[in-house]
This record gives C-alpha cells, sequence and structure tokens, in this order.
C-alpha cells in the first residue's frame, strides 16, 4: 500500500469517528443543562474537545447556542462536525479505489445531506434529530467497513484511525469531568452531584452498560474503572488499545517489521491498562494518570503516521 493511501484511510476514520463523539458529548451536555440551568457541561465540552483556544478567540462567553455551533457546523473550527464530514470525504476521494461500495456509499451520502443542512438545524428544537441523523451515518460507517472490508491492510488503517480517536476522545471527557469539574474544595472521589457524574457515562453511551456490569448506583471509581480498564467495554481506553494492538501486529507481520516503534508502544499501553488496578490509579492522582494516557495516545498515533505514512 502507498503512504499516501494509508494516510488517508487512517485519517479518514479518524474524522467519521471524531463526528460520532462530537454528536454524543452534544447530545449529553444538552441534557445535562437541561437538568441544571448552572450545568457547565458546555464549558466541558469545550474542554474536552481542545477547541477552547479557538472558541474564545472567536466568542467573548460561552453560551450553549455558541459552542453548539462552534462545535456542530462552524467552518471555522476544524473540528466541527461538518468540517470533520468535509475532511473525511476528502480523504475518502482520495483513496476511493480502497474503500468498498457500502463504505462511500454512506459518506457521501451523509457529505451532499450535509450540504442542505442550515445552522437552524442545530438549533435547541432540532439539535436531537440532527445528531441521531449524524450518529446514524456513524453507525452506517462502521458498519460498512466492518461487514465488507477483506481483512488486509487497508482495513487495519482504518480500525487503529477508529480506535486511536476513540481512545483520545475517552480519555479526554473522563479527565474534563473528573478534574476540571471538579469543586475546588472538593477531592476526586468526593461528593458531587449525581447527574454530573452520570453525564459522564452518557457522553460515551454507557449508562446501560454500566448498570449491566455493576448493577449499583453510580460511582466515580467504578465510572473510570469501565471506562479506562474493562475489556468487554467497546468504548474503554484498553478495548481501544488492545484492538490497535492487534492490527499494528497484523502490519508487522505482513510488512515484515515485529518490533517497530508503533508495536512497542501500543503493546506497552495495552499492557499497562490490562494490568492495571484503579484504586492504584486513584492513589496516583487520576488527572495525572489521564494526562500521561492522552500524551502517549498522542504518541502513538505520530509513530504510526512516521512508521507507515512517510
Amino acid at each position: 500500500m502507498l503512504a499516501r493511501t494509508a494516510n488517508g484511510i487512517f485519517w479518514l476514520a479518524r474524522y467519521v469517528e471524531r463526528m460520532d463523539n462530537l454528536a454524543r458529548l452534544l447530545e449529553a451536555a444538552q441534557r445535562m443543562s437541561g437538568l441544571s440551568p448552572q450545568s457547565t457541561d458546555w464549558l466541558s465540552a469545550l474542554h474536552a474537545t481542545g477547541c477552547e483556544q479557538g472558541y474564545a478567540a472567536k466568542y467573548e462567553r460561552v453560551t450553549a447556542a455558541h459552542v453548539v455551533y462552534y462545535l456542530s457546523c462552524d467552518r471555522d473550527n476544524p473540528s466541527s462536525i461538518l468540517s470533520s464530514l468535509d475532511r473525511a470525504r476528502t480523504n475518502a476521494r482520495a483513496v476511493r479505489a480502497a474503500l468498498t461500495r457500502d463504505m462511500w456509499d454512506a459518506l457521501n451520502g451523509a457529505w451532499l445531506d450535509s450540504q442542505r443542512i442550515d445552522p437552524i438545524f442545530f438549533e435547541p428544537e432540532l439539535l436531537p434529530e440532527t445528531l441521531d441523523w449524524v450518529k446514524n451515518f456513524t453507525t452506517r460507517f462502521l458498519g460498512a467497513y466492518a461487514s465488507t472490508m477483506l481483512r488486509n491492510d487497508v482495513y487495519h488503517f482504518t480500525r487503529m484511525g477508529t480506535f486511536i480517536e476513540r481512545a483520545d476522545n475517552t480519555a479526554r471527557i473522563l479527565d474534563v469531568k473528573y478534574h476540571m469539574l471538579l469543586p475546588s474544595f472538593t477531592g476526586v472521589g468526593g461528593l458531587l452531584d449525581y447527574y454530573q457524574w452520570t453525564s459522564i457515562l452518557h457522553s460515551v453511551s454507557a449508562t446501560r452498560a454500566y448498570h449491566w456490569v455493576y448493577k449499583s448506583e453510580v460511582t466515580p471509581w467504578n465510572i473510570a474503572e469501565l471506562l479506562l480498564l474493562r475489556q468487554e467495554m467497546p468504548r474503554s481506553i484498553r478495548s481501544c488499545l488492545d484492538v490497535i494492538d492487534e492490527s499494528l501486529k497484523w502490519l508487522a507481520a505482513a510488512y515484515g517489521s515485529q518490533n517497530g516503534a508503533p508495536q512497542r508502544l501500543a503493546g506497552a499501553l495495552s499492557a499497562q491498562l490490562r494490568y492495571g488496578v484503579i484504586d492504584d490509579i486513584f492513589q496516583m492522582g487520576l488527572h495525572e494518570y489521564l494526562t500521561q494516557l492522552i500524551e502517549r495516545i498522542a504518541k502513538l498515533a505520530v509513530e504510526i503516521e512516521r512508521h507507515y505514512m512517510h
């Protein structure tokens, strides 16, 4: 495979996953703002996406309307939902021959639909329906590549793009909710409004999974364990890194490079989470642990690109 094809596939998958993550984050923020007029979930949404600087350059205050517009359809924001869709389609056109028909139809159909979307579709009354459209598209795209692609290098670069983005998103949401939203007088694991804790689960669509696994009230340490260490949770960081590690092993065997930097780093990260204990992580400091994890996931993405795409 040409390096530019691998790069196009990798980033196509990242942009599609980013759209899904943003839709779920906005959905959770809207739900929480309806429960509490003083909710800081709109601010946390900016922090979780890393968009606070770009937003601050355009707006003086954090308001629901401005945050929703900036994260959903603002073309000045390269990470907004519609900007991500544009970039995904640009990458898809460049690697069209590597995609299955179902993948292209899902992506191109969504892009054509987006040309008829007006900012009014992201106003409070229509926002849930619009976010459902985003989630339905991303689910269709993910299902298309899972069910129609040959299990070759194209498939594995697609998987890695998806799960690098998902792991980073889950880590950022956890970090924001546990650290940045905690009152200054409350330590991690202290008392905090129940709905603020459950907003973490809403952000990653894990509410039902949580109650299935723990069969108990929502607690911060269980949330952290579910989204960090539980292999059966498909949005957990461990699950994401296990998939990336598996794909990198396949590529290593296919390309004859068993001990490259991406393989070593992915293996170390996967093992760190496989043998991690949530009590030890809280004792170390969840924010410090997640900060380090986000940096190492970013480094892994860079090493994948450096090793295979240049």
